[in-house]
């Protein structure tokens, strides 16, 4: 079968790509063509435009590059339509991927029923954030695969969606590695000195806006500790150099989990990478300034639906780690809050214990091969009725 991807973003490049490996296990013939990043095109197939392209993040970056954004778009969906998939998968990124979902449904629409379904995997973040495209959702989207426990209820309950949820990749990509690299952690890490990791984000308006106040609220900590930036993906490591030049701070380019496996502590960004650093259980302070975020902290009570930004809070149900946000956002409080998850912090084992409960809740399920099953098996059904 004919497998069309959408991944607008270093995440969910990573995820896709896994996916891909899956689905190809399950379906022999599988072919893809895909919007997507490097370990996509690793496993196969044809990459029509890389996620560097696409990934525009705020008002202000995203009004400047409009015009590359409406041809990206443009671009999608002719291609779409020509290749004639079986499926289109869509992979969160959803500013972009629901309106490929509303063009691929007004196609079929058309063409009195086009052969090709839309799934979505890692879905769409509406329980935080504009819930209202729960109606486009269920008008274009045929099958929703969730990799957060919590979002059954909101999907299935609140909204009487039916979903599949398959489990949390994250999860399972952190749990492969540690067992791949077990033997090399053994043997040793980067230096002498213990590591706080600094995890600014995978776009450079989020790197601009974090990372500064990471780099103030932790240089003082660099006679006792390694201070190692992890380079997103889909970054050039010459961006990170307006910010650490002069700093104590060292840039590990494309290698996340490895400085992730030898840190003592981190300060990261809302996203999965809270996850992430959860999984590897490094106590973390989420620091998050953006415009968006400035948005959120004064209009929480109107706008969010929800009570935390990060995931591992999410999941958990309560605060596991501290959330800074908008006017808590400070140097003085990120440095104040490193302090307590330190060795010898007041808040270090407790944030540990907690991390236990969000590892139990998500479970050992393998994601992308439940997943590519579903999908497998779905696809299959459809093709013997025609």
């Amino acid at each position: 079968m004919r497998y069309y991807l959408i991944a607008g973003e270093a995440s969910g490049d990573l995820h896709a790509s896994h996916l891909m490996q899956r689905l190809r296990q399950h379906d022999s013939e599988a072919e893809f063509r895909f919007f997507g990043g490097d370990l996509m095109a690793a496993v196969g197939g044809t990459l029509v435009k890389h996620y560097r392209e696409l990934a525009y993040m705020g008002f202000v970056p995203v009004l400047l590059h409009l015009r590359t954004i409406l041809r990206n778009m443009k671009m999608c969906k002719e291609d779409i339509r020509q290749w004639q998939p079986d499926v289109v998968i869509l992979v969160d990124y959803p500013g972009f991927n629901l309106d490929v979902a509303k063009y691929v449904h007004r196609l079929q629409m058309e063409t009195k029923g086009t052969k090709f379904k839309v799934y979505y995997y890692i879905s769409p973040k509406i329980w935080a954030w504009k819930e209202y495209r729960i109606k486009r959702i269920k008008r274009d989207v045929d099958e929703m695969f969730s990799i957060l426990p919590f979002e059954v209820d909101f999907f299935e309950r609140k909204h009487h969606y039916p979903i599949h949820y398959v489990g949390n990749p994250t999860a399972q990509e952190v749990r492969e590695w540690l067992d791949t690299n077990q033997s090399a952690l053994a043997s040793g890490g980067v230096g002498s000195r213990a590591v706080i990791a600094l995890l600014a984000g995978s776009r450079k308006q989020e790197i601009k806006d974090n990372l500064p106040a990471m780099i103030a609220a932790t240089s003082h900590l660099a006679d006792r500790y390694q201070l190692l930036l992890a380079g997103a993906p889909s970054i050039e490591p010459e961006y990170y150099e307006q910010f650490i030049i002069g700093t104590p701070v060292r840039l590990v380019v494309n290698d996340t989990y490895r400085v992730l496996s030898e840190a003592t502590a981190a300060l990261v960004t809302s996203g999965t990478a809270t996850l992430e650093t959860c999984m590897f259980r490094v106590p973390q302070v989420v620091c998050y300034k953006t415009p968006q975020a400035w948005f959120i902290g004064v209009m929480k009570r109107i706008v969010l639906s929800v009570k935390y930004v990060s995931l591992v809070n999410l999941i958990a149900d309560r605060e596991v780690v501290r959330e800074l946000v908008a006017d808590t956002f400070s140097v003085d409080n990120i440095r104040s809050e490193l302090e307590r998850i330190l060795p010898g912090g007041n808040d270090r084992q407790r944030m540990l214990d907690d991390y236990e409960e969000v590892h139990r809740r998500l479970g050992e399920s393998h994601a992308p091969d439940r997943a590519a099953a579903i999908m497998v098996e779905l696809l299959g059904r459809e093709r013997s009725r025609r």
